[in-house]
């Protein structure tokens, strides 16, 4: 459904699900929105910056002014900063409406709810590695996105194409994008990095709740893992000691409101295999990985944990998705689209680009 790929975005940058083994050591991301029509309580434009998966600095158009979420981003970059990026978001606000109504002009819609989210950002990895990308979407749905690692564009539809070819031809698209991913927004991330290294290189352990409950002769598994941080983490399901990751689903890696984050597991299995089943998990805050197994009795403690636990995260989503659900066009008509590439603008010290 289109709502659940506008917060595929969101929880894009949030991060990986647990069975990814890639190792990220500091993630920076943005997440910009702009709505056509804003009403109480939805802004006309909201930017908020993600570092390793937590918000530390937002702006709404309401409000009028970039915030800080964190006490260390308060405490480390002076007063001027905040006047920069304050005026950056504006004429990104000030863009952005004017890029709904030529959206909406060359799908040829009628006036009325539209939304466009951009997630943008870059991972330093392991190895020394850095990794980038930049996704649109219009109305909840994917549009057009650009990985560093391919240095191209790649399109969700016939409409989005159109912008590519443009952005091709013009021959400075890509190269703006390369230069804001693979070299601004490392540069930025390390500076962020410096300003909360105390916050960041905490560990705190996780705590894990492993569930079960049959459906139509299927038992299905599930195992909870919440209060940890940092947000690299791997958990997989085992039967004896063979892995299944195969088989295995993965819930999002999302904050919780005390600065820590939660994620689930879960799969599939026969009634009568119950007890060969196993959830494993390896996280830093771990001497070594633990294995654990299905408690009956925390059943009803886990519905409760698991709840206070990431208020603040399912806030979060059921805001990004509403809005989405309630700003997308019912119809799209896609003849006479004819768009063309825009300038590039800055916006949270990222170079980005929007098609306007």
């Amino acid at each position: 459904m289109a709502p659940a790929l506008g917060l595929g975005l969101l929880l894009g940058l949030l991060g990986d699900a647990g069975g990814v083994t890639k190792v990220i050591l500091h993630s920076l991301h943005y997440l910009q929105v702009a709505v056509s029509e804003p009403s109480p309580g939805i802004p006309q434009f909201m930017s908020i910056g993600y570092l390793d998966g937590i918000p530390f600095v937002r702006y709404n158009s309401e409000r009028g002014r970039v915030e800080p979420l964190t006490q260390w981003i308060k405490d480390g970059v002076e007063e001027e900063y905040w006047d920069r990026e304050t005026q950056i978001n504006v004429r990104n606000q000030q863009v952005a409406a004017g890029h709904l109504d030529v959206l909406r002009e060359w799908y040829n819609q009628s006036r009325g709810p539209h939304t466009n989210l951009i997630v943008r950002g870059c991972d330093l990895l392991s190895d020394g590695s850095v990794r980038g990308s930049e996704r649109h979407s219009y109305n909840g749905r994917d549009f057009i996105s650009f990985d560093l690692g391919s240095g191209r564009f790649v399109v969700a539809d016939s409409a989005a194409e159109i912008t590519r070819r443009r952005w091709e031809q013009d021959g400075t698209v890509a190269e703006a994008r390369m230069n804001c991913l693979k070299h601004e927004c490392p540069e930025w991330l390390r500076k962020y990095v410096g300003y909360g290294q105390k916050e960041l290189e905490r560990k705190e352990p996780s705590d894990v709740h492993v569930s079960r409950r049959e459906e139509h002769g299927t038992l299905i598994l599930s195992c909870h893992v919440y209060g940890f941080y940092p947000n690299t983490i791997a958990v997989s399901w085992m039967k004896g000691g063979e892995t299944l990751d195969q088989e295995t689903e993965w819930g999002g890696i999302v904050p919780n409101s005390d600065g820590t984050f939660h994620t689930w597991a879960r799969i599939e299995a026969l009634p009568e295999e119950r007890e060969q089943y196993r959830c494993r998990v390896e996280h830093p805050g771990m001497p070594a990985p633990r294995i654990f197994a299905c408690s009956p009795s925390s059943l009803s403690h886990l519905s409760v944990v698991v709840a206070v636990s990431v208020i603040a995260a399912i806030l979060i989503l059921i805001f990004i998705g509403f809005s989405v659900w309630k700003l997308q066009s019912g119809r799209r008509d896609r003849n006479g689209y004819n768009p063309a590439a825009g300038k590039d603008v800055r916006t949270n010290g990222l170079t980005t680009g929007i098609t306007a």
